[in-house]
């Protein structure tokens, strides 16, 4: 006799694919998720139908003051009392493993999915923003959940590429050895390799930050390489060292709203440690909005950003908040 409802662990690969393709709770890519390497993976069955999921991380989590924390990503659930059940279960196996805090949804590292989209807004979804059904946030908050960390997204409704004194910065800068060039897309390779080691520097301050591999990496953006325009993508050098770079692609959803591809998406901007202070990230911003409009986009968002980040007081100057997330957290006593 097949139970009700229970949760099983995922050791078997027809459970694995019943993990990854949930009807109607978003598939997952079964290689991504190998190359996540989780700790532990769970699933609920209901009739032994699949209900909801998740993934542990308990082993390589960063340290966040006095907690040992684990994360709960790979997050689907079929309803309120799925999502209850599933959450209790996250909860109480991480408590097992030594773990004091638990962050939720996060699919092991801030370099992948993570956070809840909470407040929508009127503007749809853009290209490589994080979604989930409106009801997703009351499923954690209802199981004692509550915000550790919020972002958000914010749009420049139209773009002005003028700027005199971040000209006259700039020009400074230049005097001094900075240039801003944009992406080769001849060399990808050893562009995106120069991206990772900024990337790996900036970052390291970042909230709970963690590394990954180069690999992994590389693979990420593979899969958006398509839809990179070397334009939109751009470079600081100190002297012809890297230092910095700003990537933004195109909204392409507007493409599938049937909608006039008029919206950038800027997702990251970085600059190495050893050149803070030295506003090159200001410049960075500057010169994307002024490839934006080259390139005839009329609107920039500035996408999903920690709202303690240093690159909020930039984009402040530019843009209005449109889109809020939480990552959530929850005492495990």
């Amino acid at each position: 006799m097949v139970a009700a409802c229970e949760i099983v662990p995922v050791l078997h690969d027809s459970q694995q694919e019943a993990f990854c393709t949930l009807e109607g709770l978003g598939a997952l890519d079964a290689s991504t998720v190998k190359r996540h390497t989780p700790d532990a993976q769970w699933l609920m069955l209901d009739h032994g139908s699949p209900a909801g999921r998740y993934s542990l991380w308990f082993r390589t989590t960063p340290p966040y003051g006095a907690h040992r924390l684990g994360f709960v990503g790979h997050f689907a659930a079929r309803d309120q009392s799925v999502a209850g059940a599933l959450l209790d279960h996250a909860c109480a196996e991480l408590r097992r493993e030594g773990c004091s805090l638990a962050a939720a949804p996060i699919d092991g590292n801030t370099w992948r999915r993570y956070r809840l989209l909470t407040e929508r807004g009127s503007r749809p979804v853009f290209f490589l923003e994080p979604d989930n059904p409106d009801h997703w946030p009351a499923y954690f908050t209802g199981n004692g959940f509550t915000p550790l960390a919020r972002y958000y997204s914010a749009i420049v409704e139209h773009v002005h590429p003028g700027d005199p004194l971040v000209e006259a910065l700039a020009a400074r800068m230049s005097s001094q050895g900075l240039t801003v060039r944009p992406f080769n897309a001849s060399r990808f390779t050893e562009e995106m390799r120069a991206i990772f080691q900024i990337s790996l520097a900036a970052f390291t301050q970042n909230f709970l930050y963690s590394p990954i591999g180069e690999d992994e990496f590389m693979t990420q953006y593979a899969a958006i390489r398509p839809h990179i325009i070397p334009g939109l993508v751009l470079i600081a050098e100190w002297s012809g060292e890297p230092v910095g770079f700003a990537f933004a692609v195109p909204d392409l959803f507007q493409r599938q709203r049937c909608e006039p591809l008029d919206t950038l998406v800027f997702k990251t901007l970085a600059v190495h440690p050893r050149f803070a202070g030295r506003r090159i990230g200001s410049i960075l911003v500057h010169r994307m909005h002024q490839a934006a409009v080259s390139h005839g986009f009329h609107h920039v968002i500035h996408a999903l950003m920690h709202d303690q980040n240093r690159s909020t007081r930039i984009s402040a100057h530019y843009a209005s908040v449109f889109r809020r997330y939480v990552l959530y957290s929850k005492v495990l006593v």
